[in-house]
């Protein structure tokens, strides 16, 4: 549950839920309040383009986020910020760029599709990466939960529906709810250090 802190006083034991608006006890180990932040000239000893690389070597799948777009059409993008959150309820997130095209058709539309590529669908990852008008041009998909597009054939899909949407510095983060499960037992798409890499065949 999330709290916004609006109290008059300095009480920090009552707030308002941010989803419903009604007032509550906040738990003992959230009433702190914002924490300070630190000062970055003195402690950040990084720029982007270095934090960027560091983050590569962690191993990744890749995804296609989609959703629909005006008059219904299908939009969609290559993440790999893709990450399960809580089995009970089911939640997932993934996060999108402020200066992403497809960004207003993400945030007028409260359900999503989540397609977990194959290692046979490079070619699929780079179309949807890339900057297009019509990224679902010759791709065989479906409508799903709520009329979001499901790309057919990929290695695992979660139809989702909007759960919360939260600022994220230059992303917004999206935590969905899945509603509706597929998978297969092809391998995965796999992205190392800015290149695709092949898993190793699990021992007999």
């Amino acid at each position: 549950m999330l709290f916004v802190w609006d109290v008059p006083s300095q009480d920090r034991s009552v707030g308002r839920d941010a989803q419903t608006g009604r007032w509550a006890t906040i738990p003992q180990w959230q009433q702190s309040g914002p924490m300070e932040k630190p000062d970055k000239q003195n402690s950040m000893n990084f720029d982007a383009s270095s934090l960027r690389e560091t983050l590569s070597h962690f191993p990744t799948g890749v995804v296609v986020a989609a959703t629909c777009g005006d008059g219904g059409a299908p939009v969609g993008l290559t993440i790999s910020s893709f990450n399960s959150v809580s089995l009970e309820p089911p939640l997932i997130l993934w996060s999108l760029a402020l200066t992403a095209p497809s960004l207003s058709a993400f945030r007028a539309h409260d359900s999503f599709s989540i397609n977990i590529l194959s290692s046979e669908q490079q070619a699929l990852c780079m179309q949807f990466a890339k900057p297009s008008e019509d990224k679902f041009s010759g791709v065989d998909w479906r409508p799903g939960h709520g009329g979001a597009p499901v790309i057919q054939n990929a290695l695992a899909v979660l139809e989702c529906q909007v759960y919360r949407r939260y600022e994220g510095g230059d992303h917004e983060i999206y935590v969905g709810e899945v509603i509706q499960i597929d998978s297969t037992d092809r391998k995965p798409l796999v992205f190392h250090r800015g290149q695709f890499v092949e898993l190793a065949d699990s021992a007999a």
